[in-house]
């Protein structure tokens, strides 16, 4: 199934300003990282990526988080959510995969599209996480290689 990253380049483009913003307002990459995960003694950041994570409503732009300990992703923009009170609520999509919880890091590609490559993390407990549109995807993926094979 083919996978359309945004109806609209202003979109697009829209989405990566304000996460760019937000970067920039909580001073880099580093210090959004902390402020959305818990981070553990000693534990460090190694790369940070804009990308889509598949979700079963369609694809969610965002950044995925490669550090020493685990592989994190928060969406760029709140998704509207429902409290345990049933009051709407504005939430970061987040999905956080301790190192030691990955059984293995794939590569694939679009059969009719190559140049759309997905990487799939794959957990002990048989959940998958697609992620995409990656815009320097070798690199991404070769960050998350060696980080998982440091675990």
């Amino acid at each position: 199934h083919a996978v359309k990253l945004g109806p609209k380049i202003t979109n697009t483009v829209k989405g990566k300003l304000s996460l760019g913003a937000r970067i920039l307002q909580v001073g880099g990459v580093e210090k959004v990282f902390m402020q959305l995960f818990k981070v553990k003694n000693g534990e460090k950041l190694l790369k940070a990526s804009q990308c889509y994570l598949s979700t079963t409503s369609g694809p969610l732009a965002g950044l995925l988080f490669i550090s020493t300990d685990k592989v994190a992703f928060c969406s760029e923009r709140s998704i509207k959510a429902y409290s345990s009170k049933g009051h709407l609520i504005r939430i970061h999509y987040k999905v956080v995969i301790p190192h030691e919880k990955i059984r293995c890091v794939n590569q694939s590609q679009h059969e009719k599209k190559p140049s759309q490559k997905y990487i799939e993390i794959v957990t002990v407990d048989n959940f998958d996480f697609w992620f995409m549109g990656f815009l320097n995807y070798q690199k991404a993926f070769k960050y998350l290689k060696h980080a998982i094979s440091q675990a």
